[in-house]
């Protein structure tokens, strides 16, 4: 427990045994499930946390509260490692009234059919509960990144609490760069819902803000304009960073030497930054992070089965799933008898907004030959236009 103004308090927990989150995410410096308690005339409980730590939970609980009994549970996300433990805390306060909103209740029932609540109270966006000198607005936030979830603002200390938005991987003070982990878990699990992020951000822009307490991650205290321009760049879709991503497959190391001869020659000429990573070694998540940074994408792969390398396929289906746009795209394609990745690589773009293909692929027939290395010259020159 600790304090984040003189009436809220942080009750979450750290979650250092983790090793995937959702079941898909790497996540080497673990999770926080994060939890709050304001303690004014009445009290009110934001979020519960992960099945695993109830107990702590509830003991940080007791300790915020200093005997006094919880009069709100404000239920914002009903992912379960935020709401796992309503059916604990209504066992040991069964009269504590549970907001949320139309949804939010029929997920209470479809998760925990065993749980009794006997006092709810169901909230339409922009209402407001007072908790004495507290005063809480419910802001609306559906498919950011599920259709229940809502936020909740205290004008008072111009506390926002944001669920899952503006929340990272790591457990609460990690030390690590919060853009890099904050922009992976944003592409990879609100990403699609750009759309739907822009909208909260519009709702949220007239509203006087000193904190963002995520449900994941550090609480943000300061320069939060930095915080929020990231946001609105990665849900608008819009270029990050300059620079050129590559990201290759390859089977006996064709297509790797071609992806590495790039690299070389635009670092030769200048590039800002060049990432580049193997697709099928490095983490697929930094690898769709990296994508969607930077404004252009060289993919590079072998023609397999007829279409497209494994583990490249998922890497393209997974960035036309978060709704890839905006960028700019080269390709270099391999084959022995039949080249054809290119073609399958640009169907599955088909139906994605704003991409611009450069008028240079690059076809390697097995391995890189003097042809190839002065189409691999010509897409570095058209990649620093």
């Amino acid at each position: 427990m600790r304090k984040v103004t003189e009436d809220i308090y942080y009750i979450g927990v750290n979650d250092n045994q983790i090793d995937l989150f959702e079941g898909q995410f790497d996540v080497p410096n673990g999770m926080a499930y994060n939890s709050y308690v304001i303690v004014d005339e009445r009290t009110a409980v934001l979020d519960t946390v992960d099945q695993n730590f109830g107990d702590e939970w509830l003991n940080n609980l007791k300790e915020a509260l200093n005997g006094r009994k919880p009069d709100y549970l404000i239920i914002q996300h009903m992912e379960p490692d935020h709401s796992a433990n309503i059916g604990k805390f209504m066992a040991e306060y069964p009269e504590t009234t549970v907001i949320g909103n139309v949804k939010t209740f029929t997920m209470i029932s479809a998760f925990f059919p065993g749980v009794e609540i006997a006092n709810k109270l169901t909230v339409k966006d922009g209402e407001s509960i007072s908790l004495g000198a507290h005063e809480l607005k419910f802001i609306f936030a559906p498919m950011v990144h599920w259709p229940e979830v809502m936020m909740t603002y205290d004008s008072k200390d111009k506390v926002f609490f944001s669920a899952d938005a503006f929340g990272k991987f790591g457990a609460m003070g990690t030390e690590e760069d919060w853009a890099c982990e904050a922009r992976r878990y944003y592409f990879g699990i609100v990403g699609k819902y750009g759309v739907q992020v822009q909208s909260l951000l519009k709702k949220v822009s007239s509203l006087e803000i000193e904190k963002i307490c995520s449900l994941h991650g550090e609480i943000l205290t300061e320069n939060l304009s930095y915080y929020l321009d990231l946001y609105n760049t990665w849900s608008s879709y819009e270029v990050e960073s300059e620079g050129v991503f590559i990201a290759y497959t390859s089977v006996y190391g064709n297509t790797k030497k071609a992806a590495e001869l790039l690299r070389d020659k635009l670092i030769e000429k200048g590039c800002p930054k060049v990432a580049i990573s193997d697709l099928a070694r490095e983490d697929m998540a930094e690898c769709v992070e990296d994508a969607f940074r930077y404004g252009k994408l060289v993919l590079a792969t072998t023609t397999y089965n007829g279409e497209i390398f494994p583990f490249m396929n998922r890497f393209v289906t997974e960035l036309i799933e978060r709704n890839y746009q905006n960028r700019t795209i080269g390709i270099i394609e391999n084959g022995t008898w039949a080249v054809t990745a290119g073609k399958y690589i640009k169907g599955k773009f088909e139906k994605s907004k704003e991409i611009t293909w450069l008028d240079t692929t690059v076809t390697i027939k097995s391995a890189v030959s003097a042809e190839n290395e002065a189409q691999i010259e010509a897409m570095a020159d058209e990649l620093m236009k």
